[in-house]
């Protein structure tokens, strides 16, 4: 172990726990970007399934840490000690591609016309649902990998409201358990207000943000980063 982290309370800890385990989920080897400073920490991964920058952060209790390194996912959950708030920093791993090309730290400005969270979460659904009919009705054929793929570039490379950012985006904010509903957080003993959803651009960068958690993406047709739909 490298360093040790201190976070503000036990809840920072059990947070970040839970979007390592769904990044984990998706990817047993996944890698996270951790930078620490000012007294904050931002972890950055990459679920392959959406090819999109999740984002978590978190308070830490010293200030004057400053850190930049990319370690294992699963070491770093390993790590992570709710009752003490802390966790150890994991040695240093080669990164990914994608853990060099990371979104810019500041020129967001706001983005209009992204829809309400329920019609947010309606739109994945409906999506969801519109992928399995299609595939249901494919003709044995056509039942191939590449077809299916193809289709499910088509439903999830399409914009919500009058903004650019694909639904894909909004999916994966959804899985990773940035994007949740009223009802959940009601049930959970959580105040039942709406969570603020927004949308900031910053060059050729978009960033879907929450009060759970963000998910950025460079727009279609930008160098760098593959947007690809998965």
């Amino acid at each position: 172990m490298n360093a040790v982290l201190g976070f503000d309370d036990a809840r920072e800890v059990a947070d970040l726990a839970a979007f390592l385990g769904r990044l984990i989920h998706y990817d047993r080897a996944a890698a996270v970007r951790l930078q620490a400073g000012g007294g904050a920490l931002a972890v950055f991964g990459r679920p392959p399934s959406f090819e999109v920058l999740a984002i978590r952060t978190a308070r830490l209790s010293d200030a004057s840490l400053a850190l930049d390194v990319t370690v294992s996912a699963g070491e770093l959950l390993e790590s992570l000690d709710e009752s003490a708030a802390a966790a150890g920093v994991p040695a240093a791993v080669t990164g990914p591609p994608w853990a060099g090309v990371l979104p810019p730290r500041g020129g967001w400005q706001p983005v209009a016309g992204l829809p309400e969270p329920e019609r947010m979460r309606g739109a994945v659904a409906a999506a969801v649902a519109e992928f399995r009919s299609r595939d249901e009705e494919l003709p044995e054929a056509l039942r191939t990998r590449a077809e299916r793929e193809r289709i499910g570039r088509e439903i999830w490379s399409r914009t919500l409201g009058s903004t650019e950012l694909p639904l894909r985006a909004v999916h994966a904010a959804q899985s990773l358990g940035f994007l949740r509903p009223v009802r959940a957080l009601a049930s959970a003993g959580a105040p039942s207000a709406p969570e603020p959803v927004a949308l900031f651009a910053s060059g050729p960068w978009l960033r879907l943000r929450t009060a759970y958690g963000s998910v950025a993406l460079r727009r279609a047709g930008a160098a760098g980063l593959s947007v690809t739909p998965a």
